[in-house]
Formats: C-alpha cells, structure tokens, sequence
C-alpha cells in the first residue's frame, strides 16, 4: 500500500445520518492503521456546537467552515468521516472527487431502529424523526452517488464486516 507524508492514505466516508459512518470509520481506521478524522467534530472544537452556528450564522456559513475542516483532514490523510450534509456543497463534492469516496447507506426500517432517542438535533420537532430522515435523505441522495467510488449498505450486515470489505477495496485503490 503506497502512502508517504506527500499522499497520506486517504478514504471519506460519506452517507446519511445514522448510516454508521463513525463506528464504521474508527473500525476502517483502526485496520488501515491510519488516524480516524470526524469532519463534525473538527467544526465544533473550532467553532463550537453546530446547532448555534447554524442558528446564529446560518447554515451557509457552517458549510465554509465545514468545506474547509474537510480540505484539512483529506490533507492530513486517513479515514475522514464527514456530516451528512456536507455533500450539499459543491466546493466540498470538488474536493471529494481527488479522493477515494465510500458512500454509506442505509434502509429506513435500520434507521428507525438507530435513531430512537439519539438526540440528533436535525430530527428534533415535531414532525415523525423518520419522515425528517427520509426527507433529509431524499434531497441529498443524489450527491452521494455523484461522489462514491463505492456504495457499502450498513442495515443488516455487522460493522466489523463492512468495515473488512472497505478495507480490502481501499488497499486494492493503493
């Protein structure tokens, strides 16, 4: 497998809300011995929580700051998981398309079961947290695959599994 400081190993990991991204990612991660990158979690220790940017900035300033949380982390190199939404800007989907991209998806039967008192600030309100998901998935389906080299279902195999065969494909990119 070819990597060195000029092209670290470098995978993004792109999907809906609870398609697995981050327990899938550490495991992916941990197999390619590379640093674990949660795109989100970068954006919050720099700019604090990512409902109050968005309440206070809106959302287009939180997707500059999370295009360029992303520049960084594909940088760094290693497996980069990025939030769901990120593929809604096309500078970011640009910068998606010089790297290895795994499109995680799921069913909508997986996600009911995953979500139930997750406390996911987009599935908040009123309205059934399903029906949110579906809705937030609809409009975003189509960049996902616009941008994956590889679509991987997480509803019913185990994350060790699925972690394995990103694994194995990612190595075959090398």
């Amino acid at each position: 497998m070819m990597s060195s400081a000029e092209h670290p190993l470098t995978l993004v990991l792109v999907g809906p809300m609870a398609a697995g991204k981050t327990s899938v990612g550490r495991r992916v991660a941990r197999l390619l011995s590379v640093p674990f990158i949660d795109t989100d979690k970068r954006v919050v220790a720099e700019h604090g929580p990512i409902p109050e940017i968005f309440a206070t900035h809106g959302e287009a300033h939180f997707r500059v700051l999370e295009r360029a949380a992303v520049a960084t982390a594909v940088a760094e190199g290693g497996v980069v998981s990025l939030g769901g939404g990120a593929v809604t800007d096309a500078g970011t989907r640009a910068l998606l398309a010089q790297h290895p991209v795994v499109y995680l998806t799921v069913t909508e039967e997986a996600v009911a079961h995953r979500i139930r008192g997750a406390g996911r600030p987009l599935l908040a309100g009123e309205e059934d947290p399903v029906q949110r998901w579906k809705d937030i998935f609809a409009a975003r389906r189509e960049w996902y695959e616009e941008v994956a080299d590889l679509t991987v279902d997480t509803s019913r195999r185990p994350m060790r599994r699925i972690a394995e065969e990103i694994t194995a494909w990612r190595r075959e990119q090398a």
